[in-house]
């Protein structure tokens, strides 16, 4: 089994939040892997693995990173696998991270989800993949239809909920 997404922290402080990609992945049955990289602290680490990620058969990259958030712009600046960012709230409500990722310059584009939304980011890279794989669009499409069922079953939940001046 080869990885075809390869889903990057900053470092393992952030495996909380990039956990809930792993999840996601692991579900869908989509071969993954998982490193710790720093845009700061290993500048030729990172280099090395998005110039090399594509003849190993990466297709998609996720990287999250917080605060000053440069992993996903500086992977996508030397690799042109997509990459999806997912700023992590580390300090200012992650809103650095947020801006460091979504605002990257003309040429060197990175999906961004919303902050700690790293569930989302794997949710886009299966999609992204199964543009091309057509079981993988059967699963994808199913974990959505399983998505609205859960809000059919909220709303029978709700009917339970009694208040004095509740109408439904």
């Amino acid at each position: 089994m080869k990885a075809v997404v390869s889903i990057i922290m900053g470092s393992t402080s952030d495996l909380p939040v990039m956990e809930k990609a792993a999840a996601f992945l692991n579900e869908m049955e989509i071969p993954f892997e998982m490193n710790a990289l720093s845009a700061h602290r290993t500048p030729e680490k990172v280099e090395a693995f998005a110039k090399n990620a594509v003849s190993r058969g990466i297709r998609v990259i996720i990287a999250g990173a917080g605060m000053a958030a440069h992993l996903p712009g500086v992977i996508a600046a030397m690799t042109p696998i997509p990459v999806i960012g997912v700023p992590i709230k580390a300090s200012l409500d992650g809103m650095d991270a947020l801006l460091s990722i979504v605002q990257m310059p003309p040429g060197i584009p990175v999906a961004t989800v919303g902050i700690n939304g790293a569930l989302n980011a794997g949710i886009l890279s299966a999609q992204i993949l199964a543009s091309g794989d057509d079981e993988l669009m059967k699963k994808t499409i199913s974990y959505k239809e399983n998505l609205k069922e859960k809000i059919v079953k909220a709303n029978e939940d709700l009917k339970a909920v009694q208040y004095k001046f509740k109408t439904n």
